[in-house]
């Protein structure tokens, strides 16, 4: 089985100068983990929720957030993004896309093109599912 039989396609993508603010938005209303950050259409990196917690203030959302805890929202993407993520194309094979999770200690994969165009995004949990039978999916 290759990766292009279980990636998730077209995969939402954010850029370099957004905001944190934005990145949060769309974890929060799509319930991602990963969001693929280009530039002219090029992938450039990997920003994921632990980059976004890691990033803001702990008090946001909660009774005590100040103005200095919200400031940390205007961060931009290309401040906390992971840069050169690790890549494979969509004819890759389950087994290359799991030994490369386990040797880069990483969550997910982008897919690209030949022109380095992210076309899908395989994560940890797609090759967990691969390998349930399907009842307990």
């Amino acid at each position: 089985m290759n990766l292009k039989d279980i990636m998730t396609r077209n995969p939402i993508t954010i850029g370099l100068d957004e905001s944190l603010a934005t990145v949060k938005e769309i974890f929060d209303t799509y319930k991602f983990h990963h969001l693929l950050v280009v530039e002219e259409g090029k992938l450039f990196g990997v920003v994921s929720d632990r980059d976004l917690l890691k990033a803001i203030s702990p008090n946001i959302g909660t009774m005590v957030v100040t103005y200095k805890d919200l400031a940390t929202l205007n961060k931009r993407v290309h401040q906390v993004m992971s840069r050169k993520p690790v890549t494979l194309r969509e004819d890759a094979t389950i087994a290359e896309a799991a030994a490369l999770i386990n040797t880069h200690r990483i969550s997910c994969i982008p897919i690209v093109d030949e022109e380095f165009r992210p076309v899908g995004i395989v994560s940890w949990r797609d090759l967990i599912k691969t390998l349930l039978p399907r009842q307990a999916q």
